[in-house]
């Protein structure tokens, strides 16, 4: 079964070459893990020209997040450690994201409170997406996604946006809302575990 978004429509269509092959994918995921780790390696610098080979890297990381994905599901390769190993990596270099872009801005007049608040974007994304996979998982039964998508897109399609957004110069407001915002959006979504059990409780 193909995804239902753009980006997985894609992504089957690359992994198809590959159902019958050796590949697994947890080799696909190591790979998206290398490619994201080495993007937010490349953001952490600060330089112009590590950034714009940084966005690239990271835009190769989003779309092997998607792959993986999709040739678990085409050669029945699927399982739970693959799952779990997935979780972890795509957690992981998303959080890094807002951590390397603190510390690429550390020379700017945000100075050390850059690091600082790139450490508080990055704990709240481990918190968001954490709580946004156990409901997900506790409503496997309705099929009722923390976070749908919309119009071909799934919410993590957002991803996509951060390399431009590296590109144009815009680490800055993007490191200082996320600050406020990725905390924020952990709590929206622990009331949203709440709300979704109270729900299942009373039914």
């Amino acid at each position: 079964m193909v995804g239902d978004s753009w980006t997985h429509k894609m992504a089957h269509v690359v992994i198809l070459p590959l159902v019958d092959t050796p590949v697994t994918p947890n080799h696909i995921t190591t790979l998206r893990l290398l490619t994201g780790l080495a993007a937010c390696a490349a953001f952490a610098v600060g330089e112009r020209s590590w950034d714009i080979a940084g966005g690239w890297l990271w835009l190769l990381s989003a779309f092997l997040d998607r792959a993986d994905g999709e040739l678990a599901r085409v050669s029945g390769k699927a399982s739970p450690w693959g799952h779990k190993y997935d979780m972890v990596a795509d957690i992981g270099v998303t959080a890094l994201f807002f951590l390397g872009a603190g510390i690429g801005l550390r020379g700017t007049d945000l100075g050390g409170w850059a690091i600082l608040m790139g450490t508080l974007g990055a704990a709240g994304v481990v918190a968001a997406e954490i709580l946004a996979e156990v409901i997900d998982n506790e409503n496997q039964d309705t099929g009722e996604k923390a976070y749908p998508g919309f119009a071909g897109f799934d919410f993590d399609d957002v991803l996509y946006l951060f390399a431009p957004v590296v590109w144009l110069g815009w680490q800055m407001p993007f490191v200082v809302g996320a600050a406020v915002g990725a905390p924020a959006f952990a709590l929206l979504t622990w009331y949203r575990l709440r709300r979704s059990r109270s729900v299942r409780a009373a039914a």
